[in-house]
């Protein structure tokens, strides 16, 4: 049973890959992230998300990385908290694409592994995912809190397993703690 899987970092999707295959469901991956920066950032994390699909036989879909595009989408929500308005944005904007590219490809469903960050608001992540697949007939959100049932633990331990680069914040400029300590 196939899925489209919006993904971010290898960290997290890779105990939301391990529980879709033990579920039976084999996911294509959509890594989509333009909220990433810098550039050399988004390429560390694309390229060991795609190394890890890699050793699994799973797709890996690349989106186009378009960050002067999101930041023109964002406009006006910079200064916005962490899990504000702007990480609302965020999210719309990467999951409205991936239920776009889900309608193409003819899946019926598709999920984001958003959802297992500890760091993210998981009723802003269902939001916009379900405001996604309003958008195509057909098509729904799977909403699943992936933090739950030992899957947090799960990360760490494949974190560690696969020697995953685990980045010290989410993407975006505007929550990099480095870029807080240089102002």
């Amino acid at each position: 049973m196939p899925l489209l899987l919006h993904t971010c970092c290898a960290p997290c999707c890779a105990p939301v890959i391990e529980w879709l295959l033990a579920n039976s469901i084999r996911p294509v991956l959509f890594y989509y992230n333009p909220n990433i920066f810098p550039a050399e950032e988004y390429e560390i994390r694309k390229t060991e998300c795609t190394r890890y699909a890699q050793t699994l036989g799973l797709e890996v879909i690349d989106g186009d990385y378009n960050h002067a595009q999101w930041l023109n989408r964002i406009a006006g929500l910079e200064n916005e908290p962490e899990r504000g308005k702007r990480c609302l944005q965020c999210f719309r904007i990467r999951l409205l694409a991936t239920a776009r590219l889900a309608n193409e490809r003819g899946f019926d469903r598709f999920a984001t592994t958003l959802a297992s960050s500890r760091w993210k608001n998981l009723q802003q992540i269902a939001e916009a995912g379900h405001e996604a697949a309003s958008q195509f007939e057909n098509l729904t959100f799977m909403e699943k809190n992936w933090r739950k049932d030992g899957r947090s633990e799960r990360r760490l331990a494949l974190l560690r397993e696969h020697g995953f680069y685990n980045q010290p914040y989410c993407g975006c400029e505007f929550s990099d703690p480095r870029r807080k300590s240089d102002e």
